[in-house]
């Protein structure tokens, strides 16, 4: 039966009435759409849909740097800016183009040159800022998007838009529709795991929320798990204090028998996830101290990663427990680190921000081509938009503050098929404007999703009578040159 039409078909005459309008919304949708209405996935047991072919990347650690990491600091070496410097943006650049409420008042935009250094390295010759010097060592292992863009140029659109597809929360994130696809490799542990590593500047941290990485219409399942950085790492895992395990295991029992009486009335794939989570907290209980406990590390690992990997909630720390968690079986990392949202003080705070990732990054990237692990394991870093070459506030030579700007920034990607040593795309002198390969948020997810084994328009979930995907409707492209 048409998994609509059977949940409709179970709902009580009090269940009814107490869902008031949408239970009469619910019963005249279902008689709309008749057998075509599976608004339940092909998942709904927990399943995983598979890939449509053989997918390159069958884990992935997404390292997102929250404020927008300024570009041209950073990656988009932009020398002519040196002879401009406290000169007026000019206007055939800017173009009347969007700004935020930051700068829109000022009198005017005079451009900020970058104050760091910078050299080519690798084969590829790509250039790297000084406050980068172990990614510069990688270059050759890495895969740089310069021309990413997009349409959002405040922090939560921006972000929901670079982790769900849409600047309107509530979508299903990457991690879940990884989740949703490829299933879990390891029983034991989360599917999708999200961690927030504490940067080592405070100075401006932007609110991030549990939903970014929420399953959205997906089955709650696909949710992310977040650990905790510091003290216990999932609250409330571990039995009170005189429960022994026998115990705990007799009233999950318990509760899951009520569970699943419950669901044989109502049919509401919600209480499968529950049940679910009480099973998977259960086992997590033994799984997750084995998994957060460095002690088997030796020293030369922990060296890969820098002197604060054994320091809980740091970036380095959280690096290296997403390598053991892939190494595990868990499909989808999720690591965010807070602060790059430089309107001022950008020679304060920049330099902090890139030493507390620099060489975990360098790290990541050895320890899991040393393990076998980066073949298959896809690794991509990056913000949610970048920032202006003119300055935001005073500037001099030796400081200055960028403003938000989504119309160009760089991302970059290794392992899991990508190809390595790539660089792609081009922006003008000015670091404002696109002007070869440009890559949109929806063509980037359309390649990662490629790599993960999935046509991103053959990836759907039906919701609301629509087939969803993470593309959205507009036109997406897979960008063959980022492949290997």
């Amino acid at each position: 039966m048409d998994p609509l039409r059977q949940f409709v078909q179970n709902e009580t005459r009090r269940h009814f009435f107490g869902r008031g309008a949408n239970a009469v919304g619910m019963a005249a949708l279902a008689s709309l759409l008749g057998e075509r209405s599976a608004s339940a996935s092909a998942d709904s047991q927990g399943l995983p849909v598979g890939p449509h072919f053989a997918p390159k990347a069958k884990h992935v650690i997404y390292l997102h740097m929250v404020g927008g990491p300024s570009q041209m600091d950073l990656f988009d070496y932009k020398p002519a800016m040196g002879d401009l410097f406290d000169t007026d943006l000019p206007e055939s650049i800017r173009m009347g183009q969007r700004l935020t409420t930051m700068t829109s008042g000022q009198a005017r935009f005079p451009i900020a040159p970058s104050k760091y250094a910078f050299a080519q390295h690798g084969e590829s010759g790509m250039w790297v800022s000084e406050l980068l010097p172990q990614t510069a060592k990688m270059v050759d292992d890495l895969c740089f998007i310069r021309s990413m863009h997009t349409e959002a140029i405040n922090h939560e659109p921006a972000i929901s838009y670079m982790q769900t597809g849409n600047m309107v929360t509530g979508r299903p994130c990457l991690g879940s529709w990884a989740s949703y696809g490829l299933g879990s490799d390891n029983h034991d542990l989360p599917t999708f795991v999200v961690l927030v590593a504490r940067p080592s500047n405070t100075e401006q941290i932007q609110a991030i929320s549990g939903r970014l990485w929420s399953s959205g219409y997906l089955p709650g399942e696909h949710a992310g798990v977040s650990f905790r950085t510091a003290g216990d790492p999932i609250l409330y895992i571990n039995n009170p204090e005189g429960v022994p395990a026998a115990v705990r295991r007799t009233t999950l029992d318990g509760l899951n028998a009520l569970n699943e009486r419950t669901y044989a009335q109502l049919g509401d794939p919600e209480i499968n996830t529950r049940i679910q989570q009480y099973e998977l907290a259960f086992r997590m209980q033994s799984s997750v101290p084995e998994l957060t406990d460095l002690a088997s590390e030796s020293e030369a690992t922990l060296e890969l990663y820098g002197p604060d990997v054994s320091n809980p909630g740091t970036f380095a720390n959280t690096a290296l427990l997403a390598r053991r968690m892939v190494e595990r079986g868990v499909r989808f990392v999720q690591i965010y680190h807070n602060n790059w949202d430089t309107h001022a003080n950008v020679s304060g705070r920049l330099p902090d921000q890139c030493k507390d990732v620099d060489q975990p990054c360098w790290g990541l990237i050895q320890d899991l081509k040393s393990r076998g692990l980066l073949d298959e394991t896809l690794v991509i870093w990056g913000g949610e938009f970048g920032r202006t070459i003119y300055c935001q506030g005073n500037l001099t030579r030796e400081n200055y503050g960028r403003d938000h700007h989504p119309r160009c920034f760089t991302m970059w990607m290794a392992g899991g098929g990508a190809r390595g040593g790539a660089i792609y795309g081009e922006t003008d002198d000015f670091s404002y404007n696109i002007v070869d390969n440009p890559v949109h948020i929806r063509d980037f997810h359309a390649t990662v999703l490629k790599l993960m084994g999935f046509d991103h328009e053959r990836f759907t979930y039906r919701y609301q009578g629509l087939d969803q995907r993470l593309t959205g409707v507009e036109p997406a492209r897979v960008i063959p040159e980022l492949l290997a």
